[in-house]
Protein backbone atom coordinates (compact mmCIF):
# COMPACT_ATOMS: atom_id res chain seq x y z
CA UNK A 1 0.00 0.00 0.00
CA UNK A 2 1.30 3.45 -0.94
CA UNK A 3 1.83 6.00 1.82
CA UNK A 4 -0.89 8.45 0.64
CA UNK A 5 -3.41 5.60 0.56
CA UNK A 6 -2.41 4.50 4.07
CA UNK A 7 -2.75 8.06 5.33
CA UNK A 8 -6.22 8.33 3.82
CA UNK A 9 -7.32 5.09 5.46
CA UNK A 10 -5.87 6.12 8.83
CA UNK A 11 -7.92 9.33 8.77
CA UNK A 12 -11.05 7.37 7.81
CA UNK A 13 -10.53 4.92 10.67
CA UNK A 14 -9.98 7.66 13.24
CA UNK A 15 -12.99 9.65 12.06
CA UNK A 16 -15.14 6.51 12.33
CA UNK A 17 -13.81 5.21 15.66
CA UNK A 18 -13.01 8.66 17.14
CA UNK A 19 -9.79 7.28 18.66
CA UNK A 20 -7.23 4.61 17.82
CA UNK A 21 -4.00 3.16 19.22
CA UNK A 22 -0.64 3.02 17.43
CA UNK A 23 -0.33 -0.75 17.95
CA UNK A 24 -3.76 -1.31 16.37
CA UNK A 25 -2.78 0.60 13.23
CA UNK A 26 0.59 -1.14 13.11
CA UNK A 27 -1.08 -4.56 13.01
CA UNK A 28 -3.78 -3.44 10.59
CA UNK A 29 -1.35 -2.05 8.00
CA UNK A 30 1.48 -4.52 8.70
CA UNK A 31 4.04 -1.78 9.30
CA UNK A 32 6.16 -0.87 12.32
CA UNK A 33 4.82 1.26 15.16
CA UNK A 34 7.52 3.82 14.34
CA UNK A 35 6.10 4.11 10.81
CA UNK A 36 2.63 4.71 12.22
CA UNK A 37 3.96 7.37 14.59
CA UNK A 38 5.52 9.19 11.63
CA UNK A 39 2.22 8.89 9.77
CA UNK A 40 0.31 10.38 12.69
CA UNK A 41 2.83 13.20 13.04
CA UNK A 42 2.42 14.14 9.38
CA UNK A 43 -1.37 13.93 9.55
CA UNK A 44 -1.47 16.05 12.70
CA UNK A 45 0.59 18.72 10.92
CA UNK A 46 -2.18 18.81 8.31
CA UNK A 47 -4.84 19.12 11.06
CA UNK A 48 -6.31 15.75 10.09
CA UNK A 49 -6.14 14.35 13.63
CA UNK A 50 -4.85 15.00 17.15
CA UNK A 51 -2.03 12.80 18.44
CA UNK A 52 -2.32 11.39 21.96
CA UNK A 53 -0.10 9.26 24.16
CA UNK A 54 -0.03 5.98 22.24
CA UNK A 55 -2.46 6.92 19.52
CA UNK A 56 -4.68 9.64 18.05
CA UNK A 57 -8.19 11.08 18.23
CA UNK A 58 -10.41 12.69 15.63
CA UNK A 59 -10.24 16.47 15.31
CA UNK A 60 -14.03 16.82 15.32
CA UNK A 61 -14.31 14.86 18.57
CA UNK A 62 -12.63 17.51 20.71
CA UNK A 63 -15.69 18.66 22.66
CA UNK A 64 -17.61 15.41 23.06
CA UNK A 65 -16.72 14.84 26.72
CA UNK A 66 -16.54 18.47 27.78
CA UNK A 67 -19.29 20.03 29.89
CA UNK A 68 -20.38 23.42 28.50
CA UNK A 69 -18.52 26.25 30.24
CA UNK A 70 -21.64 27.98 31.57
CA UNK A 71 -22.73 24.73 33.22
CA UNK A 72 -19.29 24.21 34.80
CA UNK A 73 -19.24 27.77 36.12
CA UNK A 74 -22.09 27.11 38.55
CA UNK A 75 -20.69 23.80 39.85
CA UNK A 76 -19.14 24.29 43.32
CA UNK A 77 -18.85 28.01 42.64
CA UNK A 78 -18.12 29.03 46.24
CA UNK A 79 -15.37 26.44 46.62
CA UNK A 80 -13.75 27.46 43.34
CA UNK A 81 -13.85 31.10 44.38
CA UNK A 82 -12.21 30.27 47.72
CA UNK A 83 -9.41 28.47 45.88
CA UNK A 84 -9.00 31.36 43.43
CA UNK A 85 -8.69 33.90 46.26
CA UNK A 86 -5.72 31.98 47.68
CA UNK A 87 -4.17 31.50 44.23
CA UNK A 88 -4.06 35.27 43.63
CA UNK A 89 -1.73 35.67 46.62
CA UNK A 90 0.82 33.45 44.85
CA UNK A 91 1.13 35.85 41.91
CA UNK A 92 3.84 38.50 42.16
CA UNK A 93 4.63 41.68 40.23
CA UNK A 94 6.57 40.95 37.01
CA UNK A 95 5.46 37.30 36.99
CA UNK A 96 4.89 35.52 33.68
CA UNK A 97 2.16 32.92 34.12
CA UNK A 98 0.02 30.39 32.27
CA UNK A 99 -3.73 30.26 32.97
CA UNK A 100 -5.68 27.35 31.49
CA UNK A 101 -9.31 27.39 30.34
CA UNK A 102 -10.87 26.14 33.57
CA UNK A 103 -13.64 27.92 35.47
CA UNK A 104 -11.41 28.23 38.54
CA UNK A 105 -8.73 30.14 36.64
CA UNK A 106 -11.43 32.43 35.26
CA UNK A 107 -12.38 33.26 38.85
CA UNK A 108 -8.68 33.88 39.50
CA UNK A 109 -8.54 36.25 36.52
CA UNK A 110 -11.57 38.15 37.84
CA UNK A 111 -9.74 38.68 41.15
CA UNK A 112 -6.44 39.82 39.67
CA UNK A 113 -5.56 43.45 40.43
CA UNK A 114 -4.12 45.70 37.73
CA UNK A 115 -0.48 44.72 38.27
CA UNK A 116 2.67 44.32 36.17
CA UNK A 117 2.06 40.83 34.85
CA UNK A 118 2.22 38.76 31.67
CA UNK A 119 -0.53 36.16 31.25
CA UNK A 120 -0.44 33.46 28.58
CA UNK A 121 -3.72 31.63 28.12
CA UNK A 122 -5.76 29.53 25.72
CA UNK A 123 -9.02 30.83 27.23
CA UNK A 124 -10.98 33.51 25.38
CA UNK A 125 -12.87 34.28 28.58
CA UNK A 126 -9.71 34.80 30.64
CA UNK A 127 -8.27 37.04 27.92
CA UNK A 128 -11.50 39.05 27.75
CA UNK A 129 -11.61 39.42 31.54
CA UNK A 130 -8.06 40.81 31.62
CA UNK A 131 -8.44 43.07 28.58
CA UNK A 132 -9.26 46.15 30.68
CA UNK A 133 -6.25 45.75 33.03
CA UNK A 134 -3.76 48.20 31.50
CA UNK A 135 -0.71 46.79 33.27
CA UNK A 136 -1.39 43.14 32.40
CA UNK A 137 -0.05 41.92 29.07
CA UNK A 138 -2.16 39.09 27.66
CA UNK A 139 -0.77 36.60 25.13
CA UNK A 140 -3.10 34.04 23.60
CA UNK A 141 -2.12 30.72 22.13
CA UNK A 142 -3.13 29.94 18.60
CA UNK A 143 -5.28 26.92 17.92
CA UNK A 144 -8.72 25.65 17.00
CA UNK A 145 -11.70 27.14 18.82
CA UNK A 146 -13.49 24.78 21.20
CA UNK A 147 -17.02 26.15 21.20
CA UNK A 148 -17.87 24.26 24.37
CA UNK A 149 -15.14 25.79 26.53
CA UNK A 150 -14.47 28.95 24.48
CA UNK A 151 -10.80 28.07 24.38
CA UNK A 152 -8.10 27.32 21.82
CA UNK A 153 -6.93 23.73 21.49
CA UNK A 154 -5.25 21.36 19.05
CA UNK A 155 -1.70 20.98 17.74
CA UNK A 156 -1.30 24.69 16.97
CA UNK A 157 -2.12 25.58 20.58
CA UNK A 158 0.36 23.03 21.91
CA UNK A 159 3.11 24.16 19.53
CA UNK A 160 2.65 27.82 20.46
CA UNK A 161 3.14 27.02 24.16
CA UNK A 162 6.47 25.36 23.36
CA UNK A 163 7.92 28.81 22.56
CA UNK A 164 7.48 30.16 26.11
CA UNK A 165 8.95 29.33 29.51
CA UNK A 166 7.10 30.95 32.41
CA UNK A 167 7.34 31.42 36.16
CA UNK A 168 4.11 29.65 37.14
CA UNK A 169 1.19 27.74 35.72
CA UNK A 170 -2.21 27.83 37.41
CA UNK A 171 -4.57 25.15 36.16
CA UNK A 172 -7.40 22.87 37.20
CA UNK A 173 -8.52 19.40 36.18
CA UNK A 174 -11.45 16.97 36.33
CA UNK A 175 -9.77 14.22 38.34
CA UNK A 176 -7.01 13.81 40.94
CA UNK A 177 -6.25 10.22 41.94
CA UNK A 178 -3.48 8.36 43.77
CA UNK A 179 -2.95 5.95 40.85
CA UNK A 180 -4.16 7.86 37.76
CA UNK A 181 -2.65 11.20 38.79
CA UNK A 182 -4.02 14.38 37.21
CA UNK A 183 -6.62 13.92 34.48
CA UNK A 184 -9.22 15.74 32.40
CA UNK A 185 -12.42 14.79 30.60
CA UNK A 186 -11.15 16.14 27.29
CA UNK A 187 -8.04 14.93 25.45
CA UNK A 188 -7.27 18.21 23.72
CA UNK A 189 -7.50 20.23 26.93
CA UNK A 190 -5.25 17.64 28.60
CA UNK A 191 -2.63 18.11 25.87
CA UNK A 192 -2.62 21.89 26.38
CA UNK A 193 -2.36 21.59 30.16
CA UNK A 194 0.47 19.04 29.87
CA UNK A 195 2.50 21.42 27.70
CA UNK A 196 1.84 24.33 30.07
CA UNK A 197 3.17 22.21 32.95
CA UNK A 198 6.25 21.27 30.95
CA UNK A 199 7.10 24.91 30.22
CA UNK A 200 6.61 26.26 33.77
CA UNK A 201 9.04 26.74 36.65
CA UNK A 202 6.32 26.28 39.29
CA UNK A 203 3.26 24.08 38.87
CA UNK A 204 0.17 25.05 40.89
CA UNK A 205 -3.02 22.98 40.73
CA UNK A 206 -6.34 24.57 41.75
CA UNK A 207 -8.64 21.84 43.02
CA UNK A 208 -12.11 21.82 44.53
CA UNK A 209 -13.22 18.88 46.67
CA UNK A 210 -15.32 17.21 43.95
CA UNK A 211 -12.23 16.34 41.85
CA UNK A 212 -10.41 14.45 44.62
CA UNK A 213 -10.10 10.66 44.32
CA UNK A 214 -11.61 10.86 40.83
CA UNK A 215 -10.33 9.49 37.53
CA UNK A 216 -11.15 11.24 34.28
CA UNK A 217 -10.72 10.16 30.67
CA UNK A 218 -7.50 11.88 29.58
CA UNK A 219 -4.27 11.61 31.60
CA UNK A 220 -2.44 14.93 32.06
CA UNK A 221 0.55 14.29 34.32
CA UNK A 222 1.71 12.48 37.42
CA UNK A 223 0.88 14.24 40.69
CA UNK A 224 4.62 14.40 41.49
CA UNK A 225 4.98 17.41 39.14
CA UNK A 226 3.06 19.63 41.55
CA UNK A 227 4.83 22.29 43.55
CA UNK A 228 1.64 23.53 45.17
CA UNK A 229 -1.91 22.21 45.53
CA UNK A 230 -4.59 24.75 46.50
CA UNK A 231 -7.86 23.22 47.73
CA UNK A 232 -11.08 24.35 49.39
CA UNK A 233 -12.14 23.63 52.97
CA UNK A 234 -14.30 20.65 51.98
CA UNK A 235 -11.30 18.81 50.54
CA UNK A 236 -10.04 15.63 52.23
CA UNK A 237 -6.63 16.99 53.19
CA UNK A 238 -5.58 13.83 55.05
CA UNK A 239 -6.12 11.82 51.88
CA UNK A 240 -4.20 14.37 49.81
CA UNK A 241 -1.26 14.38 52.22
CA UNK A 242 -1.09 10.60 51.99
CA UNK A 243 -0.77 10.55 48.19
CA UNK A 244 1.15 13.66 47.10
CA UNK A 245 4.91 14.03 46.88
CA UNK A 246 6.62 15.28 50.05
CA UNK A 247 7.76 18.45 48.30
CA UNK A 248 4.19 19.39 47.26
CA UNK A 249 2.75 22.14 49.44
CA UNK A 250 -0.97 21.83 50.23
CA UNK A 251 -2.81 25.11 50.86
CA UNK A 252 -6.42 25.29 52.09
CA UNK A 253 -8.59 28.14 50.80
Amino acid sequence: MLVPERHKKIVQIINDKKNVRVNELSKLFAVTEETIRRDLEKLEAKNKLQRTHGGAVAMDDSDDDEIPFNDRQVLNRNEKMDVAKVAVSYIDDQDIIFLDASTTTLYLAKLLPNMELTVLTNSLLVASELANRSKIQVIMTGGTLSKTSLSLVGPTAVRSIEHFYVDKVFFSCKGFHKDWGISDSNEQQANVKREMIKMSEQVILLLDFSKINQKSFAYIEDKSVLDCLIVDQRADVDYLQSIVDERTKIIIG
